[in-house]
């Protein structure tokens, strides 16, 4: 395949050039804005996240993130979240008592994690399906994961859709949570793939190559 035009969405996240090197490692021609049309139009779009959910979902607003990912998906146009990035496509976040509207992609509340330690900080094994595109030859690896707040739970009925059901990823810190998901063209990772090592490049460029 030739080089896929990716934007790396610029809201005031950090960690935003880490993303466009580890996707420009696998082949990726990359560029860091926060231009609306520019978003709109590339290949793919990447939305990273670091830090709280409402501080996230404020700067995401700032530049219509929630448009933004609306327009792109109604055309079939495919979206990564990572990290954060993944939260703010459930309904809503919960974070040390404040209640944040997030982009309403999924059902559900991101909220702290119960674990005997908090953040879940490190290298963690994820169980992804048998059939998952990104985690294609990957099932054994684990992926690095920094965070506090995750979904822990999956509310989407798909059983009388005509369309596929999503594909789920969980992982285990004191109780299961979701580690990833993907949805036609909207995927999303609870750790950070440009991160995590030759593993995390293999997803970014399984996630690449699936790309129309």
């Amino acid at each position: 395949m030739g080089s896929v035009d990716v934007v790396v969405l610029d809201y005031g996240s950090g960690n935003l050039r880490s993303a466009q090197r580890a996707l420009e490692r696998v082949g990726a021609s990359v560029e860091v804005t926060r231009d609306y049309q520019r978003a709109l139009g590339a290949q793919a779009l990447v939305v990273p996240g670091v830090g709280a959910y409402a501080a996230c979902m404020a700067g995401l607003n700032a530049v219509n993130g929630p448009q933004l990912i609306d327009v792109r998906l109604a055309g079939g146009r495919p979206v990564l979240g990572i990290c954060v990035g993944m939260q703010v496509l459930f309904e809503h976040g919960v974070e040390h008592g404040v209640d944040t509207p997030g982009f309403g992609q999924w059902p559900g509340v991101v909220d702290e994690l119960q674990a005997p330690i908090v953040p879940h900080m490190g290298w963690n094994n994820v169980n992804p399906p048998a059939d998952s595109v990104l985690f294609e030859g990957l099932a054994q690896e684990r992926f690095y994961f920094v965070h506090s707040f995750a979904a822990r739970s999956w509310d989407l009925d798909t059983s009388e859709s005509s369309t596929a059901s999503p594909l789920l990823t969980w992982a285990t810190h004191g109780e299961p949570f979701l580690a990833a998901v993907e949805n036609g063209p909207l995927c999303a990772t609870q750790f950070h793939p440009e991160k995590s090592g030759d593993a995390g490049l293999a997803l970014l460029r399984n996630w690449l190559n699936s790309l129309d």
